[in-house]
């Protein structure tokens, strides 16, 4: 029997009729771009399982003062891993699940240009989650040096370091690999007669949040690296005695790590700009500024880094510098959100669940927005730095902004995937309770920071009582209409279901392209109008 043969065989060595290998062999060997989206997908749903978890333990600890549940050393770890966890494994590889469903269909591309290593560039993901896991049973346990994971601290460590490092590093490579596949896919494989300013904007921040990626994974795998050979091979990069410096490792963090929180934003702006011109049942409005704002986004993401580090004694003009520079960023960030509610204004508008939630996210994400342009204010910055309020606002801006984007996303799309349309009414019930309980927990934080509560403490005085009491309850709730939406969302529309139209939102034409449809592409003399 010939090997191509045998990789149509399934687990039983069965092949079905048109020579697809199924059951475990379809997943393993999987090339076709939507079994690895698949993939993405149900991978980042499970961290985010886990990543939620952790959370949960937290702020079960944090509900009355006092030691109840853990002591510091381990409540530290939950923090570092929760962070990790949901940055790597969640919010990440769901946006590229997103990517590699939906680019090769709204291009008309046939696949992704790179199709083994898309395979390649997901079965790397599990393993780095198991050592990132695993690093909690190892001696000393999971490292407590937080997300960022800051020297000297991180130097210092157990050996669940060594293994959060190596899982960095995986996923990092990972990364690279897939913003390759997606970057060559974009600019080589569009259908005839789409140009760049004819794609979607899914597509357009996509094509730049690969190329920031690009840019930043290896930084940050500098970044880890030099932590490594500090810890075991005797270089002193950020260790002070051997004329090193500690600032320096947050130094080259933070210029991975701002220009990171736009990879997780980015796609997010690409989902929401998908869509609200779909449920107001008109044209995204500025389509050319929308691209012309996401680019600037990442341009000046690379100059702002150390808007994270005004407490480590910087010159007043250095302050001043990244002051500015950061509330430039408020600028195309603001366009952004204009052109959203223009798109809106006037519209034949409905609320079907994917369109509250993006609705949701511009809400819950403006709030965010201001709150980081609070944070911008270098004396105001360095008096709530590391306090509860800076926790309030990267969760609106991650929770609120990447994830309801995300939810937004599976809503509107996943009648394409699976065939089947979701319980409308079921999806709403998971929207408001998200929404609701999403800004239980995390609202009273800003009084939280203002009042003076530091952020990773396993204790603290009675004063904060009432906010952590309210902020843990909503937690739990909102963690729980999460585990409602995997059981009663996901798993019965992919299981079956009422069968989905043609166009399931009827009446919102152009959902995926920016060409009216009647005309070929080639056809064009002029630009059509974008949709």
């Amino acid at each position: 029997m010939s090997s191509t043969a045998i990789d149509h065989l399934d687990d039983h060595g069965h092949a079905d009729d048109h020579g697809h290998p199924q059951g475990l062999r379809r997943w393993l060997f999987a090339t076709n771009h939507k079994d690895i989206g698949t993939l993405y997908l149900f991978f980042a749903l499970a961290m985010l399982m886990e990543g939620g978890v952790l959370a949960l333990a937290l702020r079960t600890e944090l509900f009355q003062p006092g030691l109840q549940i853990v002591d510091p050393e381990l409540f530290n770890q939950f923090t570092t891993m929760h962070g990790l966890i949901m940055v790597f494994g969640a919010i990440m590889p769901a946006f590229v699940g997103f990517a590699n469903w939906q680019i090769p269909l709204m291009i008309g591309a046939p696949d992704m240009a790179f199709a083994r290593m898309n395979n390649l560039s997901f079965w790397l993901l599990p393993p780095a989650a198991i050592l990132l896991t695993a690093s909690f049973f190892v001696p000393g346990g999971a490292t407590s040096a937080g997300w960022t994971l800051y020297a000297p601290l991180s130097v210092q460590m157990g050996p669940g370091m060594d293994l959060a490092i190596f899982a960095i590093h995986i996923m990092g490579a990972s990364s690279i690999m897939g913003s390759i596949n997606i970057i060559v896919t974009i600019l080589n494989m569009r259908a005839p007669g789409m140009t760049l300013m004819r794609m979607p904007m899914f597509v357009w921040t996509w094509l730049i949040t690969a190329y920031l990626l690009i840019a930043v994974m290896p930084v940050l795998a500098g970044a880890i690296t030099m932590i490594l050979t500090d810890r075991h091979f005797g270089t002193s990069f950020f260790n002070a005695a051997g004329g090193g410096d500690p600032v320096m490792y947050q130094h080259i963090f933070w210029f991975f790590g701002h220009p990171e929180v736009y990879i997780m934003i980015l796609p997010a702006f690409g989902i929401v700009s998908q869509v609200i011109p779909t449920f107001a049942r008109k044209p995204l409005f500025g389509y050319a500024s929308m691209v012309y704002a996401t680019s600037s986004i990442a341009i000046l993401s690379f100059i702002v880094w150390a808007h994270h580090m005004f407490t480590t004694g910087m010159p007043v003009t250095g302050q001043l510098f990244f002051m500015y520079a950061t509330m430039l960023i408020a600028v195309p960030t603001g366009v952004k959100v204009f052109n959203w509610i223009a798109t809106m204004w006037r519209g034949s508008l409905s609320f079907e669940t994917p369109m509250l939630f993006a609705v949701g996210f511009l809400f819950v994400f403006t709030m965010g927005g201001f709150t980081g342009l609070i944070l911008a204010v270098t004396p105001i910055d360095i008096q709530l730095q590391d306090t509860y309020y800076v926790v309030a606002h990267f969760h609106y801006v991650l929770v609120a902004g990447s994830l309801f984007a995300l939810f937004a996303g599976f809503y509107y799309w996943v009648p394409k995937w699976t065939g089947h349309m979701y319980n409308e009414a079921r999806g709403k019930f998971h929207f408001w309770n998200s929404l609701i309980w999403f800004n239980v927990t995390f609202f009273p934080m800003h009084f939280l920071g203002l009042a003076g509560m530091p952020r990773r403490y396993a204790d603290y005085p009675m004063q904060f009582t009432d906010f952590h009491q309210v902020a843990t309850i909503g937690a739990f709730l909102f963690g729980f209409s999460q585990v409602y939406f995997l059981f009663f969302v996901v798993i019965p529309t992919i299981r079956g279901g009422e069968p989905a139209a043609a166009n399931p939102w009827e009446g919102a034409e152009g959902l995926e392209w920016t060409v009216p449809s009647p005309a070929p592409f080639h056809t064009f003399e002029t630009p059509p109008v974008v949709q």
